[in-house]
């Protein structure tokens, strides 16, 4: 009986890894269809594929800046972050913000929403996969395409028509910025007409959107 059980787990468990594997391929050439978080949203589900070559490059430089200004430098974990996050807890503290584009990447299409180290621990696994099979042009146009950015809505072109009325690939440098400070909580914060702290997260992001392009920060991106 042990044996068979044992038996049962070690073939389970080499046909998720194979299925992963075949899924990390897969979506290294095919759009990402849908995923839980979109299956699980009761708001419904608007969105629309998009190639990076049709996403405005300011949108680009202001995820950067507002999420991950290590991402062309990192390979997927920013280990400052992460060592950040152990020292806070250990003080009983919490640290905000510290997954890179690549863990949120590998969280939005892979998996669902929510903590738990069991799902950070396959989040890592598939966030080392993505960047080794994808690259980071890739993993930002399918960041870009499924991260939800508002009510029901998932990508830059939903977002952007949403919005503005107009298509991702010719976002100002501010209506980029707001987008992306929405990013972490699209569902609660404004992005066409922000006030307080968020309108001046915005104007920050935006500012910063020049030091990304000056310093060359998204050139992993169009290399």
């Amino acid at each position: 009986m042990i044996r068979w059980i044992s038996v049962f787990f070690l073939k389970l468990a080499l046909g998720l890894f194979a299925l992963s594997l075949l899924l990390v391929v897969l979506f290294k050439f095919v759009p990402v269809p849908v995923t839980a978080t979109m299956v699980m949203d009761g708001y419904g589900i608007t969105k629309d594929w998009e190639p990076l070559s049709d996403i405005d490059r300011n949108l680009v430089r202001a995820v950067i800046a507002a999420e991950d200004g290590k991402f062309c430098s990192h390979e997927g974990f920013d280990r400052k972050a992460i060592e950040d996050a152990i020292k806070s807890n250990a003080k009983g503290g919490r640290i905000r913000g510290g997954s890179t584009i690549s863990q949120q990447t590998a969280k939005n299409v892979f998996l669902w929403q929510g903590g738990g180290y069991f799902r950070k621990g396959v989040e890592a696994y598939f966030t080392f996969l993505i960047e080794k099979a994808w690259g980071k042009r890739r993993i930002m146009e399918v960041y870009l395409n499924v991260a939800e950015t508002g009510i029901g809505t998932y990508g830059a072109e939903a977002g952007a028509q949403r919005y503005f009325g107009k298509p991702a690939n010719s976002l100002t440098t501010l209506e980029a910025a707001r987008m992306a400070a929405a990013l972490p909580l699209p569902k609660e914060r404004s992005v066409k007409n922000p006030t307080g702290w968020l309108r001046g997260h915005g104007n920050t992001i935006a500012a910063r959107i020049g030091q990304v392009r000056r310093d060359g920060l998204d050139a992993c991106v169009y290399e």
